[in-house]
């Protein structure tokens, strides 16, 4: 396809760029149709997609377009991060106390503790990618297991927890990345790495940013209230733009400002429908960054070893960290059942449940490597990208095994479509008429599920309802003036 690419590349950098796009969209969207057959996530038929269409494969995004995508890091990870702040309300962690967030740190940073320890004293790795790479690996993708969990109408104190593990993961892979990256530029400055400008300064950056985003978080309050539901969207993309502008101008990662923004609106507020309705929004602008991130995969990285990260090969490394990480996530969540004196079925399968690892990594792989550069950032990128892909292949079973080990659900048809075994006047029902009654629960309940909108669509229709009420009330409004004259 090399004639195909020489002839995008000779188009005005406008075509390029709508011709560009419109394939990473058509291709994403054609390999979930693939990768739906085989209940996988989206996120890994985006990266797939990507790497079909990247320079080792058909080779048709032109490299100058690729290149100039590096702002849908940013605006990405804001959705992401914007979006993992509805799930740090005040409420919700009096309500589930200090052991869940004691039981999350736990699994989060042990996993961290297990990579780096590999990376850095066995591998010797350097510091920068070693750290960097082990804040990635407290990451968890809770997409897959929430996923696994509604197939399977789990259901209990063990699916309640693991629910409220995964919704906090986030947000401490979120901090760890940010210390992370700032000791990494340190280490990689030399001699004068700990010095204010290398060290103080971030730190005092990044506190400036995340000042600013609870102020917007605020201020959000009052540029929504009492406004129509379309306006609401548009304010909400327009704060994170400004807000990734103002990061970009201070050199510092948007990411705890856009948890802050979510964080401080959700509680002042406790509108979850905004949510919602940016969850809706922003699925395409995700698509291009999964895509794009798979256009950055890097198989000469992947099968070389380089001096600046180590002499192993990176394909080795790879598959170490994925087996790390697993032992890691495990570990920690079993030690900190334990802390926190979990029941028996959360202490043993929680940590199978925190397998997947996909978006906000991905994001953060991807602002990493911009930050480091060179063959480090592409080892990290690649590194991310490559296991992200195997822990959603494996990680939906281990989550299905959890729950099923867990007993949060059942494989037996009484439990799964009970009915009343007698009839009205007492008689016990036959063997056949039981089995008729709950093939007939079942396919009501197929029924039902599959007419269910979900709450991001039932948000979304709703404001494109207020908004076209909305411009007819005005055009009636009009017409009634004008009638008047």
């Amino acid at each position: 396809m090399t004639w195909f690419n020489d002839l995008i590349s000779s188009s005005p950098p406008v075509a390029q760029t709508i011709i560009s796009v419109a394939i990473m969209l058509l291709f994403g969207f054609l390999m979930t149709r693939i990768t739906k057959l085989l209940k996988l996530p989206n996120v890994t038929a985006y990266i797939l997609a990507g790497i079909l269409i990247g320079p080792y494969c058909l080779n048709l995004i032109p490299k100058n377009v690729a290149g100039g995508m590096d702002f849908l890091s940013d605006i990405a990870l804001a959705f992401i991060a914007f979006g993992v702040g509805e799930f740090f309300k005040f409420s919700n962690l009096k309500k589930s106390g200090w052991k869940i967030i004691i039981l999350t740190l736990f699994e989060a940073i042990m996993a961290s503790i297990f990579v780096f320890a590999i990376m850095f004293f066995v591998f010797g790795l350097s510091l920068s990618f070693s750290i960097v790479l082990a804040a990635l690996a407290s990451a968890t993708a809770p997409a897959s297991t929430i996923m696994t969990i509604r197939q399977t109408k789990a259901k209990g104190n063990f699916v309640d927890t693991l629910l409220q593990v995964v919704a906090l993961d986030d947000v401490v892979s979120l901090i760890a990345y940010s210390i992370a990256i700032s000791i990494a530029l340190a280490s990689i400055s030399g001699g004068s790495g700990f010095s204010f400008e290398i060290i103080v300064l971030p730190i005092l950056k990044n506190i400036l940013a995340l000042g600013i985003g609870a102020l917007l978080g605020f201020l959000m309050k009052f540029l929504l209230s009492k406004r129509s539901t379309d306006n609401r969207l548009i304010i909400v993309v327009c704060v994170l733009f400004i807000f990734c502008g103002i990061c970009s101008l201070l050199d510092v990662s948007p990411l705890l400002g856009c948890m802050a923004i979510g964080t401080v609106y959700i509680n002042v507020t406790n509108d979850e429908k905004l949510f919602a309705q940016a969850n809706y929004f922003s699925p395409p602008i995700l698509l291009l960054f999964f895509v794009r991130s798979g256009l950055n995969f890097n198989f000469d990285v992947l099968f070389s070893s380089t001096s600046i990260i180590g002499s192993s090969p990176l394909w080795l490394i790879g598959i170490v960290y994925f087996l790390v990480r697993i032992a890691g996530k495990y570990s920690g969540a079993f030690l900190g059942s334990v802390v926190t004196k979990q029941p028996k079925e959360v202490r043993n399968y929680l940590g199978l449940a925190l397998i997947p690892q996909a978006g906000v990594a991905i994001g953060l792989a991807a602002l990493g490597a911009r930050t480091l550069g060179g063959n480090v950032g592409d080892a990290l990128q690649t590194i991310i990208l490559a296991s992200s892909v195997l822990y959603e292949l494996v990680g939906p079973v281990c989550a299905k095994l959890s729950l099923y080990l867990s007993k949060s659900y059942s494989n037996n048809l009484e439990d799964i479509a009970p009915v009343i075994e007698t009839t009205a006047d007492g008689v016990q029902k036959t063997e056949a008429e039981l089995l008729i009654e709950r093939i007939q629960a079942i396919q009501e309940e197929v029924k039902k599920e599959e007419n269910t909108v979900s709450k991001e669509e039932e948000a979304f229709t709703e404001a494109s309802e207020e908004y076209d009420e909305s411009i007819f009330m005005r055009q009636k409004n009009g017409l009634h003036k004008k009638n008047r004259f």
